[in-house]
């Protein structure tokens, strides 16, 4: 029986991945490329790139508008990241997107304590001070009254604005 006919492999053999699966491979080098790509320059910096030619290839893409040139350095920036681990990468915008979640998930609580603030008044003072043990209940109750001023005048929400920018400072201190 011809070497092409026999199906048994030889356990000590590494087989070659197929054709397919190399495409697959380049294409996820070629996405992952494309996810750096949005990335802005200080993002891009800490970024685990060791290749100068891959970094210089993808600030390079950044300034092409043109769609099939684009794609075109896109296939090279796929080709170059062959020479190169993606795992680190990987790991890296992983964590980098984590944390932008986690910065999201933070902006949009404070943004439902301000609106609870606004909504109940005075009487919502009580769980912020509990989440913010520092927090400074007259300066909150002032901007409480600011903000029923402006209701009422029809005025824009400036104490809105910062009542939030004050609720953001409580977070981060």
């Amino acid at each position: 029986m011809p070497d092409w006919q026999n199906n048994a492999s030889h356990p000590d053999e590494e087989v070659a991945p197929s054709k397919s699966e190399r495409k697959r491979q380049m294409h996820a080098l070629q996405e992952l490329g494309a996810s750096l790509l949005e990335l802005n320059e200080k993002q891009l910096d800490a970024m685990p790139i060791e290749d100068e030619q891959l970094l210089q290839a993808l600030r390079e893409c950044k300034a092409i508008r043109s769609n099939s040139a684009r794609k075109r350095h896109l296939q090279l920036i796929g080709k170059l990241m062959r020479n190169i681990d993606p795992a680190p990468l990987q790991a890296a915008l992983q964590r980098l997107h984590h944390d932008q979640q986690q910065a999201n998930q933070v902006f949009h609580d404070l943004e439902a304590l301000r609106d609870q603030l606004l909504l109940n008044g005075a009487n919502a003072i009580e769980p912020v001070l509990e989440r913010f043990p520092h927090a400074d209940r007259q300066h909150l109750r002032q901007l409480l009254r600011q903000h029923q001023h402006e209701v009422q005048n029809n005025k824009p929400p400036a104490a809105s604005r910062k009542l939030f920018r004050y609720l953001r400072e409580l977070h981060e201190a």
